[in-house]
């Protein structure tokens, strides 16, 4: 039986509730970096030994990662802008208990702390987004500024992170947080209207809930000791073991519970899986770009955390171009596999010059172009990336299909965080042991030339993964650009598998 679809008029706020749906993904994305930069002063203020220092990244890593998926539940469940503005005060109060951290385990619980509120805030941000903005051309405005936020506040985190730490102290890397939580929550719980209908209440997955958690944080953690303890650790590869066993469980359960925490239908359809897929190893690049470049500039080359921020700037102006300018622009001219395919190619491009590093490359003639190549690319493809990822699905699924794109990106910079550092510490050693006699003359100089040449060893694959992304993109995702007009969650399961054009929503309601 048929009838006519409502078609609600669009929510007149709706703008200025993208404007603080922004400011709270700014300060979870900042949050990523800016304790990095404040690592070194926070484990001499505390006495963190070296070998539990990593768990100031590890307790955030593991709480966010392994609850993404109950938290983009909960926003189904409890309604988008209520877990929004829970997650926001959360994130604040935590952060306030880590800026007055007075011991290790204080700091640590902090962290973790920040993670569970976190795995609330980031789904439910992207779905309000999604059940906000109907309009296509809207929607592609919308989800380039949501893109070009997520692609460059990383960046400005290393800015405003070594800005604290030199000027004040590693504290304020915490309590800067709580500002930006009260403004967002305020701004929120005033401004936001969340379309009614558009809650899952069915009961709640409890097996759902525990397989995925403990799958993804085994996960996590398998990665980011790998870093650490190596591949061939026993409790690493036990962890990956783990992590196998309980997401296939996870799977089989889901396939065959009434009312699963992550309905199969939103993973198995052609188009959103291709996003997911392409989008985490696009991370795992970004991730070891990040991490690579900030070694070279401060430690091979001797910048400030300061200096090194704002060599970071080209990158964030060129994910804001290729967000707001080219992929916003094209969104709704051209299929977005044309937009994510040759982004991912041209992010792969900048990547590839700077297999050329050396220690005294110039920063104008090498640095600067690779970095607004990566940042055009990325832009271009996250854009239409974020926007399709939560696009066919039913309102019901928003949460849900929302956490599956933070999952991506999480597992995917544990991923990328771990394979390319160990690729890069491989490369540097054998280099070491092959030019001995340059170390017996000068050893300061092996060390750096070792350390240049295992970074770009790794940069190698990294482009090589960008490419497989685009080719995975232009592979897996079928779908058609956006009629222009009104777009929804479609009718059925939202799962328009093959369709050239699915981001078309039928009128119809069956």
């Amino acid at each position: 039986m048929s009838k006519t679809a409502d078609i609600r008029l669009p929510d007149p706020s709706r703008w200025k509730a993208l404007a603080f749906i922004a400011l709270a993904q700014l300060m979870v994305v900042l949050d990523a970096t800016i304790v990095n930069i404040a690592l070194p002063h926070a484990q001499t203020a505390l006495g963190i030994s070296d070998a539990n220092k990593q768990w100031v990244i590890t307790a955030y890593a593991l709480a966010f990662g392994g609850l993404l998926l109950f938290g983009g539940r909960i926003a189904d469940l409890w309604g988008r802008k209520r877990t929004f503005v829970v997650g926001l005060i959360g994130f604040a109060l935590a952060s306030a208990l880590g800026g007055a951290a007075q011991n290790q385990g204080m700091l640590f619980g902090s962290r973790a702390l920040q993670g569970v509120f976190g795995a609330l805030l980031a789904p439910a941000a992207l779905s309000l987004l999604a059940v906000m903005f109907t309009d296509a051309k809207e929607r592609a405005k919308a989800f380039g500024i949501y893109g070009a936020i997520a692609g460059g506040g990383g960046a400005v985190g290393l800015i405003l992170g070594g800005f604290l730490t030199q000027t004040l102290n590693w504290r304020w890397t915490f309590f800067v947080n709580i500002p930006f939580a009260i403004i967002a929550a305020a701004g929120a719980y005033f401004v936001i209207r969340e379309p009614s209908g558009s809650r899952n209440r069915a009961s709640l997955d409890i097996p759902g809930v525990v397989l995925s958690a403990l799958g993804l944080v085994s996960l996590v953690y398998g990665f980011t000791r790998a870093e650490s303890a190596g591949w061939s650790d026993g409790l690493t590869i036990g962890m990956f073991v783990a992590s196998g066993v309980l997401l296939l469980s996870f799977a089989l359960t889901e396939s065959r519970v009434k009312s699963p925490l992550l309905p199969l239908r939103v993973v198995l359809d052609r188009n959103r899986g291709g996003v997911y897929l392409s989008l985490g190893l696009a991370v795992i690049a970004m991730f070891g770009l990040f991490l690579f470049l900030t070694y070279y500039l401060q430690v091979v080359r001797g910048y400030s955390p300061i200096r090194t921020g704002f060599a970071f700037l080209p990158m964030i102006a060129g994910m804001i171009t290729g967000s707001t300018q080219i992929g916003a622009r094209l969104m709704t001219r051209v299929p977005a596999r044309k937009l994510m395919g040759p982004g991912f190619l041209v992010a792969a491009v900048g990547m590839l010059l700077l297999t050329q590093l050396e220690i005294g490359s110039s920063y104008a003639g090498l640095i600067l172009p690779a970095q607004l190549l990566l940042g055009l690319g990325m832009g271009t493809a996250f854009m239409p990336a974020m926007s399709l990822a939560t696009h066919g699905v039913e309102p019901r699924d928003s949460g849900v299909a929302s956490a599956m794109v933070n999952t991506s990106q999480q597992v995917g910079g544990a991923i990328g965080t771990a394979l390319l550092n160990t690729i890069a510490a491989s490369a540097a050693t054998a280099y070491a042991s092959s030019h001995a006699a340059l170390g017996a003359k000068n050893p300061e100089l092996l060390k750096l030339q070792s350390m240049v040449h295992g970074f770009t060893g790794a940069i190698w694959w990294a482009v090589g993964i960008l490419v497989v992304a685009s080719a995975i993109a232009v592979t897996f995702i079928n779908a058609g650009r956006p009629s222009v007009g009104p777009v929804g969650g479609g009718s059925g399961s939202g799962d328009t598998e093959g369709v050239e054009d699915e981001f078309k929503i039928p009128v119809v309601a069956h």
